[in-house]
C-alpha cells in the first residue's frame, strides 16, 4: 500500500499547484492584453510546448509501466497504480517547476 501513498501525494500536489500556475499565466496574459505587450510570447510558447512534451512523456512512461507490470505478472491493482504514477510524474514535474518559477517572477 506504500505505493498508493506516492500516487495520492502526486495527485494532491497537482490538484493544488496546477490552478496556481493557470491563474498566474492567465494574469500575465490579461496584463499583456491590457498593455499591448508582446513580451509574454515566450511564456505562451513554452506553455504549449511543455504541454505537448508532458503528454508525450506521460504516454511513453505509462506504456513502459504497463509493459513492466505485464511482464512481472503484477496484480491489476499494482499495475493500475504503477501506470497512474508513471503517467502523472511528467505533469507533476513541470507543474512544480512552473509554480516555483512563476512565483519567483512576481517577487
Amino acid at each position: 500500500m506504500a505505493g498508493g501513498r506516492q500516487l495520492r501525494r502526486d495527485a494532491f500536489s497537482l490538484w493544488l499547484e496546477a490552478p496556481f500556475v493557470i491563474a498566474m499565466r492567465c494574469h500575465e496574459m490579461g496584463m499583456a492584453a491590457m498593455t499591448g505587450s508582446t513580451q509574454d510570447t515566450a511564456e505562451m510558447t513554452q506553455m504549449v510546448t511543455e504541454k505537448m512534451a508532458a503528454a508525450a512523456e506521460s504516454a511513453v512512461a505509462a506504456n513502459f509501466a504497463l509493459a513492466k507490470a505485464l511482464m512481472t505478472a503484477a496484480t491489476p491493482e499494482t499495475a493500475a497504480r504503477a501506470v497512474s504514477e508513471a503517467a502523472l510524474k511528467p505533469y507533476g514535474k513541470r507543474v512544480r517547476r512552473n509554480a516555483k518559477r512563476l512565483a519567483a517572477r512576481k517577487r
